[in-house]
This record gives structure tokens, sequence and C-alpha cells, in this order.
């Protein structure tokens, strides 16, 4: 059993920054990052590739947000620039346990999760 761990999130304003990490106890391939507003469904934010080479993101995040990950510290990182409002909610982080050629983007494409972290923007 991989056990996630997220971590970066908090308070910022409208236009700003912040970076979110995932550690990964383990060895994992395609890894996520989706997202969960009060009263919404969990939503894809992003995926990357084991390795590296093919990141997706969710068109409402296209141009604002980076996936990347460091494979030697089983680690993902979720770079957002230009928050919003709307980007407010618990971040979750995902990984699969085995590898797949085709994107994941639905929550039950994951194997593994970790607690989630807040990201609160402010206008």
């Amino acid at each position: 059993q991989v056990q996630l761990v997220e971590s970066g999130g908090g308070l910022v304003q409208a236009g700003g920054s912040l970076r979110l990490s995932c550690a990964a106890s383990g060895r994992t391939y395609a890894m996520g990052w989706f997202r969960q507003a009060p009263g919404k469904e969990r939503e894809f934010v992003a995926t990357i590739s084991w390795s590296g080479s093919r990141p997706y993101y969710a068109d409402s995040v296209k141009g604002r947000f980076t996936i990347s990950r460091d494979n030697a510290k089983n680690t993902v990182y979720l770079q957002m620039n230009s928050l919003k409002p709307e980007d407010t909610a618990v971040y979750y982080c995902a990984a699969d346990r085995a590898y797949s050629s085709s994107y994941h983007i639905s929550v039950h494409e994951y194997d593994y999760w970790g607690q989630g972290t807040q990201v609160t923007v402010s206008s």
C-alpha cells in the first residue's frame, strides 16, 4: 500500500501562486491532482505519466497550472499561477499502481489517494 502526503496549500490572493507537493511512500506510475469545492463533486485538474513526458490538464487550469514530478523523490508537484477565487477547493493527489498508456482523468482510475490540502483564493 502506497501512502500519499500532500503539502503546500494555504491562503493566497487572486493572481497569486502556490506550489503543491505530493510525496509517495513507494513507486507509482501515473499521478494526478484533483480538487473538490464545497457542495461539488471531485474534479480532475491535471495528470502526468511516469516519465513526465505526458502532462494533461483540465481546460479550466490550462496555461495557469503546471504538473511535474521527480521520480528520484517519488514526488509530484502542482505549480499554480494566476490563481482565481474559483480555484478554491481541497486539492487531492492520486496515483496509479500500474502502467497505462492512456490518460487517467476519472477518480475511479486511481488506486491511491492523499488526505487533501486546502487552497483558498481570496478576491
